[in-house]
């Protein structure tokens, strides 16, 4: 066979994230279920046929989901929790519930796709066996065939990939969940297979990540039961996201491909391969095209990585496609109208990819040659060489950066001040920093932008926004307050939209978790602060009453971790930039009076690197980040943050190390788990552990939110503990925000006359 293109997922929202507003109206109420599955089908469709025409031979589905792929999984093998039995096990609504939660029981947990900003469903085993509902593959499978007579390759994700990402079991009895997954999936593949499936593209990440030697014999088994049971079915075992662990062994495996990622490996695939070759019988699906970031790439170097495969692996055994899938970067550049033009040319997200993988391809089977990709290349050189992405005054503030204070007074001097400066009673309650946006701000918002509003006719009705949840906050009964972020479309694009050497896209939306899509910003240039940014709103909000209330700022870290960034210079040089501009926004909120400012680092556990040798740099980098962003400030101002949906287990002593007076993190959602980190780690400073999750529309009793408050402080001091909800408010109806918060309040006061009357 010659050379072919693969693609390993496409972005599910739509264009118009028709997606997403289809999901939301039946939840709301507004569809029914018949209209939601009509509207979903016709969107995946729709991206099976513009894969199709972009020239892509293999043709991923399975990709496509009403949430989330891990839940997918779990959902189609029957893993419901048993909170949820009483419910339809094979419903859209039991589905639902599980992501979302219901009146009856809580959501699943949610967390961080390895390095990514997409969030999944976390699988809860229960120490049950797998139960084959549905083969959902099978049915889309042969929905592509009938509808649009499109050949498809079915993904599915890996069984030790899945467990590994599971609760809710023992881990020693990792290997008997294993023995029962083996027989379901080997039924999942031959019912595929009878259907006329030539490829399955299996997903097992975890094989980047530096696993265990143990598990080794097991991919060995898995694999070889998978090959035994359907010989003649090609399989690709397909990983991504960084270099493959143990190389030797798995390119080993009884599978017809091994997909590898060679645009985030740091040159260890290709080093792996010229060390000790490649089978012969395998195909090897080289993910050449960053499926991660938006850049054109420079088709000319691609076309040199596939001359370097081609003397290790017969081109003709070559597949040709994007690192991982398509689904962290947005649906097509085409809609963008407002960029300068040659920041413009200079981008590729899903659609652009396609035909970059397409033209590779062409270069591969010698229908095109090196000129031709060199003329396409035509404007990542000109963006590459421009000067509008340089600014002098940045270079020269970065080169004396050892000159910025990185370090302040101990926080037991900081604290004895904070406490004589606000006087806070034990467990002081606040939020996170949004509050519900409502279709009427949204809709405000639109009209400034369209200009059918002045600036001043805008600022008032944010103005109008503040004033009423600072009155709500008073009435609650809340410690500390905060404005609400009214005027902020996401906590990363605002600021994207006011520093200097960024953009912001109109469309180029990408999905972070269930229907909550994000506009990643563009970092092209250097970044610098131009004028305060949040010292308006935050001044006003604290004209308005006595309470403390909190600036609201995004972290350095999470602006670059949610930004597409910029591949010229290295990482931590834009983060320092970016720590610079923050510096300026933090000392402009101090100098106007404000003397509480959180600094938001939610993503700074999902940005540590995959490879344990690469972690100690990155967490360097991001400590140093974060205090110089923050460490200019006198000792009586109170610096907080805030992290959220991660693993941050394995993070506390970095998380100390960053020096914030105040944390807060997500543990409702995650059962509490992270509080057994605090039985290891001795944190001495002020923290509040959320308690109860923004995520799910329902409402958290007293008892909840008491023993939520119990679990934290069987390991935290009282005097040390916040308590606050899970994260920001904003994605949240005003009435459900309103009632869970009045129970937050109500569970923490009759905690604290608990408390008290103890101590008489």
């Amino acid at each position: 066979m010659a050379a072919i293109s693969s693609n390993l997922g496409y972005p599910r929202i739509g264009e118009r994230r028709e997606w997403k507003k289809a999901l939301e109206l039946f939840w709301n109420g507004d569809i029914s279920e018949s209209s939601l599955l009509e509207t979903l089908k016709k969107i995946r469709l729709s991206n099976l046929k513009k894969q199709h025409e972009s020239g892509i031979e293999l043709i991923p589905i399975g990709d496509f989901s009403f949430y989330d792929h891990v839940l997918d999984t779990a959902f189609m093998f029957g893993y419901i929790p048993s909170r949820f039995q009483h419910m339809d096990p094979r419903s859209i609504k039991t589905y639902f519930a599980m992501a979302r939660g219901s009146e009856e029981a809580e959501a699943l947990e949610m967390t961080k796709w390895f390095d990514t900003n997409y969030h999944y469903i976390v699988p809860e085993l229960e120490n049950k066996p797998p139960a084959f509902l549905e083969n959902r593959l099978l049915k889309l499978y042969n929905e592509a065939k009938d509808e649009l007579n499109i050949e498809t390759k079915p993904v599915v994700l890996g069984p030790i990939t899945f467990l590994m990402l599971a609760k809710k079991y023992e881990k020693r009895d990792f290997y008997k969940h294993l023995s029962a997954f083996i027989p379901v999936y080997i039924q999942l593949l031959t019912e595929l297979h009878q259907a006329g499936a030539k490829w399955v593209q299996i997903d097992e990440p975890v094989l980047v990540q530096e696993i265990d030697e143990s598990l080794i014999p097991l991919f060995k088994e898995v694999y070889e039961a998978f090959h035994e049971a359907n010989p003649s079915l090609n399989i690709l075992l397909q990983t991504y996201f960084e270099s493959l662990s143990h190389y030797q062994h798995i390119v080993s495996l009884p599978v017809a491909a091994i997909g590898l990622d060679f645009v985030h490996d740091g040159g260890a695939n290709s080093a792996n391969i010229q060390k000790f070759g490649f089978p012969k019988d395998k195909i090897l699906a080289a993910g050449l095209i960053s499926g991660r970031n938006i850049w054109r790439a420079s088709l000319e170097e691609k076309a040199s990585k596939i001359d370097f495969l081609a003397q290790h692996v017969d081109v003709d055994r070559l597949i040709i496609q994007p690192s991982c899938s398509l689904l962290h970067v947005p649906v097509t550049v085409k809609n963008e109208h407002e960029l300068p033009e040659i920041l413009k040319n200079a981008l590729s997200f899903a659609d652009e990819k396609l035909s970059e993988v397409h033209q590779l391809t062409q270069y591969a089977k010698g229908e095109l040659s090196i000129s031709d990709l060199r003329y396409d290349d035509r404007y990542y050189t000109q963006f590459m060489n421009s000067d509008f992405r340089t600014n002098r005054n940045v270079q020269e503030a970065a080169a004396k950066i050892e000159s910025y204070p990185t370090n302040r007074v101990d926080f037991s001097v900081r604290r004895k001040l904070h406490k004589n400066r606000w006087n806070l009673p034990i467990l002081p309650t606040t939020t996170i920093g949004s509050f519900p946006q409502t279709k009427e701000i949204r809709q405000t918002r639109l009209k400034w932008r369209k200009g059918e509003y002045t600036n001043e006719q805008y600022e008032s009705v944010i103005n109008n926004e503040i004033k009423k949840w600072i009155d709500i906050q008073e009435q609650l009964g809340l410690d500390v307050f905060v404005h609400g972020e009214f005027e902020r479309t996401d906590m990363v694009e605002y600021f994207g939209e006011k520093l200097k050497g960024i953009a912001v896209t109109k469309n180029g939306w990408v999905q972070s978790y269930g229907s909550r899509c994000v506009r990643p910003p563009i970092i092209y240039g250097d970044v610098a602060f131009d004028q305060p940014m949040t010292v308006k709103e935050s001044v006003y909000a604290q004209s308005l009453t006595d309470k403390p209330v909190k600036g609201m700022l995004t972290g350095p870290v999470t602006i670059l971790n949610w930004s597409f960034v910029r591949d010229d210079i290295s990482y931590a040089d834009v983060l320092r930039q970016i720590a610079l501009a923050i510096r300026e926004e933090v000392l402009a909120l101090e100098k106007n009076g404000i003397g509480m400012i959180q600094v938001d680092e939610p993503a700074i556990r999902e940005g540590l690197p995959l490879k344990r040798s690469k972690q100690n740099q990155y967490i360097e980098n991001a400590v140093e980040a974060f205090k110089l962003a923050t460490s200019s400030v006198k000792p009586e101002t109170q610096i907080h943050t805030h992290m959220c949906y991660s693993q941050f287990e394995d993070m506390m002593e970095a998380i100390d190390k960053l020096d914030a007076d105040v944390i807060s993190i997500e543990s409702s959602r995650s059962h509490g788990e992270l509080v057994h980190a605090f039985e290891k780690y001795q944190y001495k400073r002020e923290i509040g552990l959320g308690v109860y999750d923004i995520h799910s529309p329902r409402i958290p009793s007293v008892q909840e939110i008491t023993e939520n408050i119990d679990r934290a402080l069987k390991v935290l001091d009282v005097h040390q503990f916040w308590v606050n909800p899970d994260c920001g408010l904003k994605t949240r109806a005003v009435t459900e925000t309103v009632n869970a918060l009045k129970i937050m309040v109500e569970a923490t006061k009759a905690y604290r006359q608990a408390i008290a009357a103890k101590q008489i």
